[in-house]
Protein backbone atom coordinates (compact mmCIF):
# COMPACT_ATOMS: atom_id res chain seq x y z
CA UNK A 1 0.00 0.00 0.00
CA UNK A 2 2.78 2.45 0.92
CA UNK A 3 4.65 1.68 -2.31
CA UNK A 4 1.55 2.56 -4.35
CA UNK A 5 1.12 5.89 -2.54
CA UNK A 6 4.81 6.70 -2.96
CA UNK A 7 4.61 5.88 -6.67
CA UNK A 8 1.51 8.08 -7.06
CA UNK A 9 3.24 10.96 -5.27
CA UNK A 10 6.30 10.62 -7.49
CA UNK A 11 4.12 10.54 -10.62
CA UNK A 12 2.21 13.65 -9.55
CA UNK A 13 5.44 15.51 -8.80
CA UNK A 14 6.91 14.48 -12.14
CA UNK A 15 3.88 15.90 -13.94
CA UNK A 16 4.15 19.16 -12.03
CA UNK A 17 7.82 19.68 -12.87
CA UNK A 18 7.57 18.50 -16.49
CA UNK A 19 6.15 21.83 -17.73
CA UNK A 20 8.97 23.77 -19.40
CA UNK A 21 9.26 27.53 -18.90
CA UNK A 22 9.63 27.93 -22.66
CA UNK A 23 8.51 25.78 -25.54
CA UNK A 24 11.05 24.36 -28.01
CA UNK A 25 10.41 27.24 -30.43
CA UNK A 26 11.40 29.83 -27.79
CA UNK A 27 7.85 30.97 -27.17
CA UNK A 28 6.70 31.23 -23.55
CA UNK A 29 5.15 27.98 -22.41
CA UNK A 30 2.25 27.54 -20.05
CA UNK A 31 2.55 29.66 -16.93
CA UNK A 32 4.27 27.95 -14.04
CA UNK A 33 2.43 27.79 -10.80
CA UNK A 34 2.18 25.84 -7.60
CA UNK A 35 1.65 22.11 -7.48
CA UNK A 36 -0.42 21.49 -4.35
CA UNK A 37 -0.82 18.08 -2.72
CA UNK A 38 -2.75 16.74 0.24
CA UNK A 39 -1.91 13.30 1.61
CA UNK A 40 -3.30 11.15 4.37
CA UNK A 41 -1.61 9.52 7.31
CA UNK A 42 1.51 7.59 6.21
CA UNK A 43 0.70 8.46 2.57
CA UNK A 44 -2.28 6.09 2.50
CA UNK A 45 -3.82 8.42 -0.10
CA UNK A 46 -2.73 11.51 -2.03
CA UNK A 47 -4.33 14.04 -4.34
CA UNK A 48 -2.90 17.05 -6.08
CA UNK A 49 -3.70 19.96 -8.36
CA UNK A 50 -1.79 22.60 -10.26
CA UNK A 51 -2.66 26.22 -9.44
CA UNK A 52 -1.70 29.14 -11.68
CA UNK A 53 -2.17 32.68 -10.36
CA UNK A 54 -0.47 34.64 -13.12
CA UNK A 55 -1.35 36.04 -15.57
CA UNK A 56 -4.81 35.02 -14.36
CA UNK A 57 -6.05 32.34 -11.92
CA UNK A 58 -6.38 28.90 -13.45
CA UNK A 59 -5.26 25.31 -13.38
CA UNK A 60 -7.03 22.23 -12.09
CA UNK A 61 -7.83 23.81 -8.70
CA UNK A 62 -11.65 23.90 -8.17
CA UNK A 63 -11.57 27.58 -7.07
CA UNK A 64 -8.39 29.16 -8.43
CA UNK A 65 -9.63 32.73 -7.91
CA UNK A 66 -10.20 32.27 -4.17
CA UNK A 67 -6.97 30.29 -3.75
CA UNK A 68 -4.93 32.97 -5.55
CA UNK A 69 -6.62 35.72 -3.52
CA UNK A 70 -5.66 33.90 -0.30
CA UNK A 71 -2.06 33.54 -1.50
CA UNK A 72 -1.96 37.24 -2.43
CA UNK A 73 -3.30 38.20 1.02
CA UNK A 74 -0.48 36.15 2.58
CA UNK A 75 2.05 37.58 0.08
CA UNK A 76 2.89 34.03 -0.93
CA UNK A 77 3.79 32.95 2.60
CA UNK A 78 1.81 29.74 3.11
CA UNK A 79 2.35 29.97 6.87
CA UNK A 80 0.35 33.22 6.84
CA UNK A 81 -2.72 32.16 4.83
CA UNK A 82 -5.93 33.77 6.10
CA UNK A 83 -7.54 30.32 6.37
CA UNK A 84 -11.12 29.60 7.34
CA UNK A 85 -11.10 29.89 11.15
CA UNK A 86 -13.61 27.61 12.87
CA UNK A 87 -13.58 25.15 15.78
CA UNK A 88 -12.36 21.61 15.18
CA UNK A 89 -12.63 18.37 17.11
CA UNK A 90 -9.43 16.94 18.60
CA UNK A 91 -9.42 13.81 16.41
CA UNK A 92 -5.92 12.77 15.33
CA UNK A 93 -6.01 11.77 11.66
CA UNK A 94 -3.02 13.65 10.21
CA UNK A 95 -2.93 15.17 6.75
CA UNK A 96 0.18 16.57 5.11
CA UNK A 97 0.12 19.35 2.53
CA UNK A 98 2.84 20.46 0.15
CA UNK A 99 3.28 23.31 -2.29
CA UNK A 100 6.10 23.24 -4.83
CA UNK A 101 6.80 25.40 -7.84
CA UNK A 102 6.70 29.17 -8.07
CA UNK A 103 4.43 31.94 -6.85
CA UNK A 104 4.98 35.26 -8.66
CA UNK A 105 8.24 33.86 -10.03
CA UNK A 106 9.49 33.14 -6.50
CA UNK A 107 10.53 29.50 -5.97
CA UNK A 108 8.37 27.80 -3.39
CA UNK A 109 8.86 24.52 -1.52
CA UNK A 110 6.67 24.21 1.56
CA UNK A 111 5.07 21.38 3.54
CA UNK A 112 3.23 21.04 6.81
CA UNK A 113 1.29 18.35 8.68
CA UNK A 114 -2.00 19.11 10.43
CA UNK A 115 -3.71 16.96 13.06
CA UNK A 116 -6.78 16.46 10.84
CA UNK A 117 -8.57 17.81 7.76
CA UNK A 118 -10.61 20.27 9.83
CA UNK A 119 -7.47 21.92 11.19
CA UNK A 120 -6.05 22.02 7.65
CA UNK A 121 -9.16 23.85 6.42
CA UNK A 122 -9.11 26.26 9.37
CA UNK A 123 -5.46 27.13 8.70
CA UNK A 124 -5.31 27.19 4.89
CA UNK A 125 -8.87 27.82 3.67
CA UNK A 126 -9.36 27.65 -0.08
CA UNK A 127 -5.76 26.94 -1.05
CA UNK A 128 -5.81 23.25 -0.13
CA UNK A 129 -9.58 22.78 -0.51
CA UNK A 130 -9.67 20.29 -3.39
Amino acid sequence: MHRTAAFAAAALLTLATAVPAYAADGEPGPPRGLFLTVSGSQNTWIRGVLLHCSPRPGGAHPDPVAACEALAAARGDLDRLPGNPHPCVKTFDPVTVEATGAWRDRPTAWHKTYANACELDAATGEVFDF
